[in-house]
């Protein structure tokens, strides 16, 4: 438990955020991606724990991203939806239990869920050692 998988064409997002993982949650594996293409190749090739994946994105947006984990069986309660819409718009298009939540990537009580998930999934990593 600990691989965390960021998809998003935002460069300085992804930096940003894996950069805060990295410093506050150590126990945590962090990879990057901009291009989604090659989000599907991680997805194939690695063992994911917890998929990030930026909703509007060029080529393949983060709901088809979404459908192809979960048909390689990934569980959809691994997988967060990140966006720069507005909380009503996404619970709109994400219903409760299409995924484990849909945020909005800027809003400060939004970014306060997903450090709630990093630290329950670094609790449990620090507990496998």
């Amino acid at each position: 438990m600990g691989k965390i998988l960021i998809v998003d064409d935002d460069a300085p997002f992804i930096g940003a955020l894996t950069d805060k993982i990295r410093a506050l949650y150590p126990l945590l594996d962090v990879v990057g991606c901009t291009d989604p293409l090659e989000a599907l190749t991680a997805l194939k090739e690695q063992d994911i724990d917890l998929l990030l994946v930026d909703l509007e994105m060029p080529m393949l947006d983060g709901t088809k991203i979404l459908n192809y984990a979960v048909s390689l069986g990934m569980d959809k309660n691994r997988i967060v939806i990140l966006s720069g819409r507005d909380s009503d718009y996404l619970h709109e298009q994400f219903p409760m239990g299409t995924c484990l939540a849909v945020l909005n990537k800027y809003e400060a009580k939004q970014k306060a869920v997903l450090d709630m998930i990093f630290s329950s999934m670094h609790r449990k990593a620090g507990a496998r050692d």
